[in-house]
């Protein structure tokens, strides 16, 4: 069993609390993110969980047994850092090959894992080369290798692909999500790319200044964030949130998003809106076009209204030119309306 729990964990570092009581479950074989700005603690969660870093308060469990304060190389995980962690004087088959060295295992059964494990990444042809003559995709894949060639139930994974360019992290990122599957992994992956979350995860978990902000699948949380930094921090471009103590006028705000209900005492409230769900129409809030970004198969448009920027998302290239006055809207089902405390009105 690798099913994962965390219960009120707290890690303090004198008067500084960077985790604080967190608490969340990942069931056996599915692939949890840990997703925030830095310094939010999700390397601190992972490291706890690897026992890499001391727990202040609060507990850890995996498979239903306690591994709280327990040595972590009797906890059942590997791990992938950031930094690759490989040894530059080893070859690529020494490196995958180290811990299963350091824990006695056979010859014949190191060949076997290697032969698995090689072909599973595409290092086959590589196994000779050292880390200096690798690429960064080919690094990272052989810290990929030496985490599966252990055989451990639970993998995590602290931000692997940060210091990747983009086509290959697209890559890597289906790789890994394909791999989890096929060895059924129960994996927890630290991350402060939103995209890496929405494609490879089955749970994410929202973290803000130590504390979880949401808990859900990446739909869930895109569909109906339930705080306006969840709203902004899920999706790209991020959601609208639109301040209602810097609106003028509520009637054409109104008449843009189909009568949102608002509270007549709405002082620090706001309106959140999907830069898709914006339309251009013949009534609604009138805004004026800041820039448009032509992205191919779609527009980025950047409205000016009042002293906010609202972006808007349509298909295709847009026929409008900046300076140009435009109307929008939205439909009611659109809108997100947040309180004071940017909580979504009714959570």
């Amino acid at each position: 069993m690798s099913r994962i729990e965390t219960h009120s964990l707290v890690k303090e570092w004198g008067k500084v609390r960077a985790v604080d009581g967190v608490s969340f479950q990942v069931a056996e074989g599915s692939l949890t993110v840990l997703l925030g700005p830095s310094g939010c603690g999700k390397s601190t969660i992972l490291r706890m969980i690897a026992g890499l870093e001391e727990v202040t308060s609060g507990q850890i469990t995996i498979g239903g047994q306690d591994i709280t304060y327990m040595d972590a190389a009797k906890r059942g995980v590997s791990m992938v850092f950031q930094s690759y962690a490989l040894f530059p004087h080893l070859n690529v088959r020494e490196n995958i090959l180290f811990g299963l060295k350091v824990r006695g295992i056979s010859k014949a059964e190191r060949r076997k894992r290697l032969s698995e494990v090689a072909k599973m990444v595409g290092l086959e042809d590589l196994l000779h080369r050292k880390p200096a003559n690798l690429s960064g995709g080919q690094r990272q894949r052989v810290a990929l290798a030496r985490s599966v060639v252990s055989q451990q139930p639970v993998c995590l994974m602290d931000e692997p692909l940060s210091n990747l360019d983009a086509k290959l992290r697209n890559e890597m990122r289906d790789e890994i999500r394909a791999l989890q599957l096929k060895l059924g992994l129960t994996m927890i992956y630290v991350t402060h790319d939103q995209i890496e979350a929405m494609t490879m995860a089955d749970q994410v978990v929202l973290l803000q200044s130590g504390r979880i902000d949401q808990i859900g699948a990446p739909h869930e949380l895109y569909e109906h964030p339930a705080t306006a930094f969840a709203a902004h921090f899920i999706g790209s471009p991020p959601m609208n949130l639109i301040q209602l103590d810097l609106v003028k006028d509520r009637t054409s705000l109104s008449a843009a998003g189909g009568q949102t209900p608002v509270p007549e005492d709405s002082r620090g409230w706001s309106i959140g809106v999907r830069p898709e769900a914006i339309k251009l129409s013949a009534q609604g809030l009138t805004a004026r076009v800041g820039a448009t970004d032509f992205l191919g198969s779609e527009t980025i448009i950047r409205l000016e209204y009042g002293k906010q920027t609202l972006l808007a998302k349509i298909n295709g290239r847009a026929k409008i030119r900046p300076g140009d006055p435009v109307t929008v809207s939205w439909s009611p089902e659109a809108a997100h309306v947040f309180n004071e405390k940017g909580l979504r009105d009714g959570c």
